[in-house]
């Protein structure tokens, strides 16, 4: 049976977050900060004496909803005010709607959904917000009104699955490269191409290559914000998706093969292609990768999201939740655009007149 899970304050019993700057549990009511090894441990106490209450919190499935609409949903019951929570299968980590709790369901992050790293995160929204005003500035022909108007929607910050690979490769590859030689004389200009085939071989590993485990992430958005720093990466802790949402993987392990291999097999042709140096031009022929000791690990990344609405269209943007990265398509103002071009153009038509003038003057 799936349940919620809520870490609560010691001293005061309110629900703690995740702090990002202090990398502790933070009580927002009575500024109580815990290392987290020590708030679970209170908290398995808490549990162990309120055991007798612990069926309360399962998942709610009475006769108020058909099996129709509970089709890819589950329905809980929050700790602390007893709203009931509405959630599709995907959810992790959410806030209550009605008390903003944060609260953990706990379910989807055990047994095979257990993920086996997560990257904390590092930058609060207040960062989120300064990185959005920053994105906005030195963009000449940005709508003025989108500067203006321009409210965000909705910010977030979400630990998103990926699945991280790992694997060693040996590839072949074959390139078509070309040298060319000028001269002269007395009565001619010479050139002088060569034509070379150029093999390589070698072997690259890899680690971590991150493909998105979301199918509601956009890839190449997700592709945006990296690269992350797995060196900061921890073992998975519940207590890291306290105050933010989360959500398990929905595209697994197996149909993200596919990907990995593709962005494995991108950057080697590159690095390869980068060893054949001094040539005029090269061009790939073919290449050949065999991969070998392949494994995968589950992790959750941290990515701010940020949702903003201008002129009937919507705009995503994404923060890298560990290095502040931000990334994001902005609206174009047509008119502002040809307003400028024509400018340019008649700037440039008047400096050609003068100078023709000046010619003429001096001839």
């Amino acid at each position: 049976m799936s349940t919620i899970l809520e870490y609560k304050c010691p001293c005061c019993g309110g629900a703690v977050n995740f702090d990002s700057n202090q990398q502790k549990m933070v009580c927002p009511y009575c500024d109580a900060e815990f290392d987290i090894e020590a708030l679970k441990k209170s908290q398995q106490t808490q549990e162990e004496i309120q055991k007798p209450d612990q069926q309360e919190w399962e998942i709610k499935t009475d006769n108020q909803w058909s099996n129709e609409e509970l089709d890819g949903l589950n329905v809980y019951i929050c700790q602390s005010c007893g709203g009931e929570l509405i959630a599709d299968q995907s959810a992790g980590a959410m806030n209550c709607p009605y008390c903003d709790n944060p609260v953990i369901l706990k379910s989807n992050f055990s047994g095979d959904l257990r993920p086996d790293y997560v990257i904390p995160f590092k930058l609060d929204k207040k960062a989120a917000k300064e990185a959005m005003a920053n994105h906005l500035k030195g963009k000449p022909l940005l709508p003025k009104v989108f500067k203006d108007q321009n409210h965000i929607d909705e910010i977030k910050g979400v630990y998103v699955p990926f699945w991280l690979f790992d694997c060693d490769t040996f590839s072949q590859h074959k390139f078509k490269a070309t040298k060319v030689r000028h001269w002269s004389d007395s009565k001619y200009d010479y050139t002088e191409t060569s034509y070379f085939d150029v093999y390589r071989d070698g072997n690259l590993n890899f680690d971590h290559v991150p493909v998105d485990g979301s199918e509601k992430m956009p890839d190449d958005l997700m592709e945006s914000v990296e690269p992350f720093d797995y060196s900061q990466m921890v073992d998975f802790d519940t207590a890291y998706l306290a105050g933010y949402v989360a959500d398990k993987y929905d595209v697994d392990q197996k149909s993200s093969i596919g990907r990995a291999n593709e962005r494995i097999k991108k950057s080697t042709e590159e690095a390869f292609r980068n060893t054949v140096m001094g040539y005029a031009t090269v061009n790939s022929v073919y290449s050949n990768i065999s991969y070998s000791n392949s494994q995968s690990h589950y992790a959750l990344l941290p990515v701010w999201i940020l949702n903003t609405t201008w002129n009937d269209q919507k705009f995503i943007f994404a923060m890298n939740g560990q290095t502040g990265k931000f990334v994001g398509n902005l609206p174009t103002d047509k008119k502002l655009f040809w307003s400028w071009f024509l400018g340019v153009f008649a700037v440039s038509g008047i400096a050609a007149a003068l100078l023709l003038l000046i010619i003429t003057m001096l001839g």
